[in-house]
């Protein structure tokens, strides 16, 4: 996965907090990244997450998957690069990677599938037209595609 196929990259430093005895990144702080990248994504989408919130919907995680490459270490600066994979109905998934700068080491991938629920049932609703309509024209292969359909090396 070349880092220009992410429309969205977000930086965190690695806290002392979020590495393990082994004086490596834990490897569930992971998914923590993909958080930040997807949030920042849809930020960047104009599609922030909070207003979709505050709309009644939530984004629950069905499925998540990541692959490690190399040790991420307290202090190394990460860059997270996010995109939209797929937009289903109801559901979306997102694909991420996680390179140390400024060598541009691939740390890990991977991806979360979304189902998206109406806040108060929690039943599965279709995903709001401002959210789909702000992810294609934010990342417009989405538009070409009919749905986004990108995979990742560890995703199949």
């Amino acid at each position: 996965m070349a880092g220009a196929e992410f429309p969205s990259k977000a930086r965190v430093r690695v806290r002392y907090a979020e590495t393990d005895a082994m004086g490596v990144v834990y490897y569930a702080n992971y998914l923590t990244y993909f958080e930040v990248g997807r949030v920042e994504y849809l930020r960047a989408a104009q599609a922030d997450y909070r207003a979709i919130e505050e709309g009644g919907f939530i984004a629950a995680v069905t499925r998540v998957a990541c692959r490690y490459y190399a040790p991420a270490r307290f202090d190394d600066l990460l860059a997270i690069g996010a995109r939209a994979a797929r937009l289903g109905r109801a559901s979306l998934r997102f694909e991420y990677e996680i390179r140390r700068e400024p060598d541009g080491v691939l740390i890990a991938e991977g991806f979360t599938e979304h189902a998206c629920l109406d806040r108060q049932s929690l039943r599965p609703v279709r995903l709001p037209d401002a959210v789909r309509q702000a992810i294609v024209v934010f990342q417009p292969s989405s538009e070409e595609q009919g749905e986004l359909e990108f995979h990742c090396k560890g995703s199949r």
